[in-house]
């Protein structure tokens, strides 16, 4: 009677701890896409990217390609270097999209390039390639300097704190283009709360890891920001229940 009513066996407990880092490692890898499906339902829904900003895009490509040459500098976690090449994908396919709207809906508009080199029109180029040579020539240079830095210290440091820096002003762009718009219309609420459950979870994530300060010293601030943009949803009177959300 007494084994029937004994705590569980230590053995058991020890065994469980492999099942959980793993089943966490794949919600980091994954969780970070999430809060960008009903954004991209909302595009698709309403044929337009009016409401959403597309800095978030540029914002994250920069912050993951910046984080993945951290990586090498600096080996922390293997699922949030996963996490940076599934974010990359995923804001790529955003961007698509939405250059796909543009050209719908602005069929006269004159044409913008990368190459250009006009600086008033800096991410607002007509074409998805221009995108990809933008994230392919930041790639290059983040190659060269780092094959030449890899060895400085400070320079490893200084690459995680921009990476990690970039990614904890993600939500910003979107606050100020609501505060433009004095409205949250065509931004997905299901996001911004994604984002926020998201933001609390991997800055959990990090401390318990013990990964790299500058992880959840940004992740902090991330929660800041969305606790902002909800804000905003309950000032502007669009509340996450709304068909806009």
């Amino acid at each position: 009677m007494m084994d029937s009513f004994s705590m569980e066996d230590p053995d058991v407990a020890e065994d469980s701890w492999p099942v959980l880092s793993l089943v966490s490692s794949f919600v980091m890898v994954l969780g970070g896409v999430l809060p960008y499906i009903p954004q991209y339902q909302e595009i698709k829904r309403t044929s337009t990217a009016d409401g959403f900003s597309t800095w978030v895009c540029l914002v994250l490509l920069v912050a993951n390609i910046l984080r993945i040459f951290f990586w090498f500098g600096k080996f922390f976690e293997f699922p949030l270097l996963l996490q940076s090449i599934a974010m990359i994908i995923t804001m790529l396919t955003i961007q698509h999209l939405c250059c796909s709207m543009q050209t719908v809906n602005n069929v006269s508009t004159k044409q913008h390039f990368f190459t250009d080199f006009e600086l008033q029109y800096f991410w607002k180029w007509s074409r998805f390639e221009d995108y990809l040579h933008f994230c392919l020539s930041l790639a290059i240079l983040c190659t060269l300097t780092t094959y030449v830095f890899l060895e400085s210290y400070a320079f490893v440091e200084g690459i995680g704190l921009l990476a990690l820096s970039a990614e904890a002003m993600l939500g910003v762009p979107q606050l100020l283009q609501n505060f433009q718009n004095s409205s949250t219309r065509g931004m997905s609420v299901k996001m911004v709360l994604l984002w926020t459950a998201g933001d609390c979870f991997k800055t959990g994530y990090f401390i318990i890891k013990e990964t790299p300060a500058q992880f959840w010293l940004c992740g902090v601030l991330q929660i800041c920001i969305d606790v902002a943009i909800l804000l905003q949803v309950v000032k502007y009177n669009q509340k996450p229940h709304s068909k806009y959300g």
